[in-house]
């Protein structure tokens, strides 16, 4: 019942905090499209940079939302006792693992389309009056799916990554950051 309760209430924290956070990007994209906004990413400037503290944002409650090592509280207090690697055993511990790690490559999928262009590459520095790289390079599409593939690998990367540096926060203090 406790442990309910908590997810409950770290969901709320965090989707309320996903909700808004995406608010100013369909505001600058003008648009509820994923081709528009990474499309307007490519005119103008990566919203990365423009905005910063929304991206880091987004990061941590996607961190949250997926249940990774500073948010696993349910999953912590399960492993003292017993812990799901008990319960599970065979294909049914492979689908726990693979739905998890399928939502860090959602989030991760959202991270890049909403903040870092989708699969485009903007090449300004390779422009030049006679020749433009970005329309040679808009015909290739392999080269969109390794950019975008590059982009997702590195966010799950950073993700992997925090799992290994971070330590878990106990529930007061996941709520107070929520």
């Amino acid at each position: 019942m406790l442990g309910a309760l908590r997810c409950i209430s770290q969901m709320l924290a965090y989707e309320i905090a996903i909700t808004l956070i995406i608010m100013p990007i369909l505001l600058l994209s003008s648009s509820l499209n994923y081709i528009v906004i990474y499309s307007t990413q490519f005119y103008t400037t990566w919203y990365f940079y423009t905005l910063l503290p929304f991206a880091i944002f987004f990061f941590i409650s996607a961190l949250a939302e997926t249940n990774r090592v500073p948010f696993d509280l349910i999953e912590a207090e399960a492993e003292l006792v017993a812990g799901y690697n008990v319960e599970y055993g065979g294909f049914l511990f492979a689908f726990l693992f693979i739905s998890e790690y399928a939502s860090i490559m959602l989030m991760s999928g959202l991270f890049v389309i909403l903040f870092l262009n989708g699969g485009d590459f903007n090449f300004s520095l390779f422009q030049s009056n006679n020749f433009n790289i970005n329309i040679y390079l808009q015909h290739f599409c392999l080269f969109h799916d390794f950019i975008f593939s590059f982009k997702l690998m590195s966010i799950c990367f950073c993700f992997i990554l925090i799992r290994a540096i971070l330590p878990r926060y106990r529930f007061d203090q996941l709520l107070y950051i929520g």
